[in-house]
């Protein structure tokens, strides 16, 4: 049993906190890590040839050998003497006899060309002895003569002509590359071309990945009661090899002082830096900062940036060894793991510095700020008809998708309080990020799983934003998406969609799914009961919690309609998506919602139907025309893609 003094002291320590040494902005956070850092490149080591790819040189290199290593032919023709060959014309030609060999690629010559002769060449061939041109066998006519084969040379040649001559390419010892240069596929080629089997180039750093939290457990592992599966380690692994390091995963550590001390002295040992995920905030379970304290100087330097996502980062060296300690937020731990990990991995492996673009958009919607941190806000990018429109994606530094669905982000700085809808935004791209095909805004529904699959296998790129579907029916009547989501219920007419058409738009009739009330099966207070009736029931008992949906949705919508002005218990419960409104019930967070049948049946959830409703999509007609769009519509119509439907739950149009 849990000992109630024990018990009650930890949660004194957690109402405590320990509060952050000083907040710094991001400039004067890498200020500090850098000056307390060697970021010249790492010491060098030799690879074999193939190895070297992606590699920075770490000395300067000299060829071993010639390219090409002899003087070669660079057509199929005849060698000869240049001499010989003066006054040649189509009316009075130059006669050769021909030696009796022919010169083919691997063949070292055995007679040297005499005046009046020529011999037979290939292309690559080895240049014989006394010639000092090669001609093209389509200059040239052959005949018999009296002593065996005649050419007939057309054209006069010069000498040196179509020769490749010795060292022409590369000259043994001549400087091949300097060091700091990347070695790609080209310079694999000319550093095989000079002789070379082997490689000096900077060592890799090597970075080991801590993961510190009670309740992380490792990928494919079964979660228990308020676990997380770690992704963050293996995001950060990849990241690291993405950027010229090479990663040592060192696990899982839970939030142990001794055990965690001890793992990251053995970190430090065996790896050039340290990263480290969770265990940087200012909770009482959180002790990764404190255990730098102990572990030399300058220990940390800083703790706390004034930046959103990204607050809790710890930043130390032990010595001039760098250790990170990242928020344990996925998002958060990305984005500071780039702004200021990534610097160093790089210096330390000899690359250059990140290559960013920026590209300026306009900002869909207006997205508030906290006053004195500088937020960056992830985005998609959708072509609109008068340039890029910025979508914040509006996931939280909680998500592990986010920074792999943004096409880029933009500062929002400390002193605002946030940025305006239709302002100028410069967003910097991640990677080589570009705007979808297609872009689809509005309700979030799993058939449309369906249809971009289909379109993905044909090379169109789709995106879909979940907004809601008076969000999407928005974005489309601005013209900022290809295509709005939505299921919207007309009340009186019982209608789905057709209303609320505006000009400009179309509707494209898209498949049918049913929506009830979603319980956990055996729960008798919905046992038995119609949708409706279920409802009105659950409405008035207090003791019964909803979890709503967002304002906007069609769902929202229809759930406002049945209970009339009503606002059950966990009526401010309103998460995005039918997804989260199954999970609450079935983990017991809540009692009953609204959802889609197929996702109570994925999570195994009783069903009361209330609406058979119409999932469809308004249409721009500026956008009609597009190929993406066109595919989109063939798409809904394909066999394959209809019977995917119906195996998912839904009923084509």
């Amino acid at each position: 049993m849990t000992d109630p003094d024990a018990l009650l002291d930890r949660i004194r320590r957690a109402a405590r906190q320990e509060q952050f040494l000083d907040i710094v902005p991001a400039e004067e956070a890498t200020r500090r890590f850098h000056a307390a850092l060697d970021l010249r490149p790492l010491s060098a080591e030799t690879v074999p040839l193939a190895a070297a790819l992606g590699r920075v040189v770490a000395e300067g290199i000299a060829a071993l050998a010639d390219a090409p290593p002899f003087d070669r032919s660079s057509v199929d023709g005849f060698a000869l003497r240049a001499a010989d060959s003066a006054g040649a014309s189509e009316a009075a030609p130059r006669r050769f006899r021909l030696n009796a060999e022919v010169l083919a690629c691997g063949v070292a010559p055995l007679i040297a060309v005499a005046p009046g002769t020529a011999t037979a060449i290939a292309t690559g061939g080895v240049v014989p002895r006394g010639a000092d041109a090669v001609v093209m066998i389509e200059q040239t006519a052959l005949e018999e003569g009296p002593d065996g084969p005649v050419m007939l040379l057309s054209r006069a040649a010069a000498p040196g002509q179509s020769i490749a001559f010795a060292g022409s390419d590369i000259a043994r010892g001549e400087a091949l590359l300097r060091a700091g240069t990347l070695v790609t596929s080209r310079e694999i080629g000319m550093l095989a071309a000079a002789g070379l089997a082997a490689v000096p180039v900077v060592r890799r750093p090597r970075v080991a990945v801590l993961s510190t939290g009670d309740e992380l457990v490792p990928p494919g592992a079964t979660l228990p009661p308020g676990g997380i599966t770690d992704s963050n380690a293996a995001i950060l692994c990849a990241a690291v090899a993405e950027h010229g390091g090479e990663p040592l995963p060192m696990g899982i550590f839970r939030d142990d002082e001794a055990v965690l001390e001890a793992a990251v002295r053995r970190a430090l040992e065996a790896a050039d830096l340290v990263v480290m995920s969770g265990g940087t905030s200012k909770g009482a379970g959180d002790v990764s900062h404190r255990i730098l304290a102990g572990l030399g100087p300058p220990g940390v330097l800083v703790h706390g940036v004034a930046l959103k996502p990204g607050k809790p980062l710890c930043l130390a060296a032990v010595g001039r060894k760098p250790v990170a300690i990242l928020p344990g937020f996925p998002t958060s731990a990305v984005f500071t793991f780039h702004e200021f990990v990534v610097p160093v991995i790089r210096a330390l492996a000899g690359l250059p510095a990140r290559e960013e673009a920026t590209r300026t958009a306009t900002l869909a919607v207006r997205t508030p700020s906290e006053l004195g941190r500088t937020e960056y806000v992830m985005v998609s990018l959708a072509e609109a008809g008068d340039g890029l429109r910025a979508f914040p994606l509006g996931k939280g530094s909680g998500s592990v998708t986010a920074f792999s669905q943004a096409d880029g982000f933009f500062a929002i700085p400390a002193l605002d309080q946030g940025a305006e809808a239709g302002s100028p935004v410069g967003v910097r791209l991640i990677g080589t990020a570009r705007p979808p095909d297609l872009t689809i805004i509005g309700s979030h529904c799993l058939g449309l799983d369906a249809v971009l699959e289909a379109l993905a296998v044909q090379g169109i790129s789709g995106r879909t934003l979940a907004v809601g579907s008076l969000g999407g029916l928005a974005a489309a009547k601005r013209g900022e998406c290809d295509l709005a989501g939505a299921h919207l219920l007309d009340a009186a007419s019982g209608t789905y969609n057709a209303r609320f058409l505006a000009p400009g738009l179309r509707l494209v009739p898209g498949w049918r799914r049913r929506q009830g009330v979603v319980h956990r099966r055996g729960d008798l207070r919905f046992e038995g009961l119609d949708g409706p009736e279920a409802i009105r029931r659950a409405a008035a008992d207090p003791a019964c919690l909803l979890v709503n949906r967002n304002a906007g949705s069609g769902t929202r919508i229809l759930l406002d309609g049945l209970l009339g002005g009503a606002r059950p218990a966990g009526h401010a419960n309103q998460p995005k998506s039918h997804n989260a409104v199954a999970a609450a019930v079935a983990q017991g967070r809540a009692d009953w919602g609204i959802a889609i049948a197929t996702v109570a049946t994925s999570y195994g959830l009783g069903f009361l139907p209330l609406a058979d409703e119409h999932y469809d999509f308004f249409l721009p007609g500026t956008r009609e025309s597009r190929p993406a769009v066109q595919a989109f519509l063939a798409a809904l119509r394909a066999p394959a893609v209809r019977a995917r439907l119906v195996a998912l739950g839904f009923a084509p149009a």
